[in-house]
């Protein structure tokens, strides 16, 4: 058995990782809060836009989606992997890791490429893919203007023949404890499939049909982007939240085991002293 030191400086440090987890899961259950707010804000916008963009595409005619639906045979792909920029929440990273190398699996043959977003995931996926740029920076001031620059960037890298096909890999948000991978095609547009039929009404339009759906094809693009992190980023602090708990929870556990290893010890330890005493004095008196 251990001596009575040590086991006191083991409950001591049990203690203080405690408290810092316990500190971890109240900051994370704050910003999970806000992060929560802004994506179930934002998810009935996105799905009333692609909503749009789907009932409007659905009327016209041929290939309107110019550049963004042109369908190439794929010989190059990128996978945009989100991530986190910090660790301690449980197996967020490794899922979206995971979920990557199983794409570049998927893709076996061709050429594949990451697009980090996120340090976890770029630290990683480094070691065994080819990871062409990193934007982690994003997570420091979360704007749909600075994600409107990433999502410009990875447009030009399609329409300029870069790539033939760009993926996000991201955990959706479900609930604090649940974290869903999701696996999106960015672009090319998938060909756009409704089981409702489009409105039949008599609508004029000013700009024409065409011009409409051009436009909302990069803002769709840039809002779907925008959502991927924005889902991320809450799943993050629910997978930190949780992750702290248990871990508080273990912590507690342990401390709880310590204490009674130790007050066991101290016991034997004065019971011991008092049979010596008690011998010694029954050897004077002998």
């Amino acid at each position: 058995m251990a001596n009575l030191k040590e086991i006191r400086n083991r409950i001591t440090s049990v203690s203080s990782t405690m408290q810092i987890t316990a500190a971890m899961k109240m900051v994370s259950a704050a910003k999970l809060k806000k992060a929560q707010d802004a994506i179930t804000a934002m998810r009935p916008y996105a799905e009333k836009l692609t909503e749009l963009l789907q009932n409007l595409s659905a009327t016209l005619d041929g290939d309107v989606g110019g550049e963004f639906t042109k369908q190439r045979e794929v010989k190059k792909v990128l996978v945009v992997a989100i991530t986190s920029n910090r660790g301690l929440c449980g197996a967020f990273n490794t899922n979206v890791i995971k979920e990557v190398k199983n794409r570049a699996d998927y893709y076996a043959g061709k050429q594949v490429d990451v697009f980090a977003i996120g340090k976890k995931g770029n630290d990683i996926l480094t070691k065994t893919l080819t990871v062409v740029d990193n934007q982690s920076h994003v997570f420091d001031a979360l704007t749909f203007d600075n994600v409107t620059v990433i999502a410009e960037t990875l447009t030009q890298k399609f329409v300029s023949g870069d790539y033939d096909k760009i993926e996000l890999v991201y955990n959706q948000f479900k609930n604090a404890a649940t974290q869903i991978v999701q696996v999106e095609q960015f672009l090319p547009l998938a060909p756009i499939k409704s089981d409702t039929p489009a409105s039949s009404g008599d609508y004029i339009f000013e700009p024409s049909k065409e011009e409409i759906v051009l436009t909302l094809i990069p803002k769709s693009l840039k809002t779907q982007l925008y959502k991927g992190i924005r889902d991320s980023f809450a799943s993050e602090h629910g997978a930190r939240m949780t992750a702290m708990h248990k871990a508080t929870d273990n912590a507690t556990e342990l401390r709880d085991q310590l204490k009674l290893t130790y007050n066991k010890a101290r016991q034997a330890a004065i019971t011991n002293e008092i049979l010596e005493i008690v011998g010694g004095a029954e050897a004077l008196k002998g």
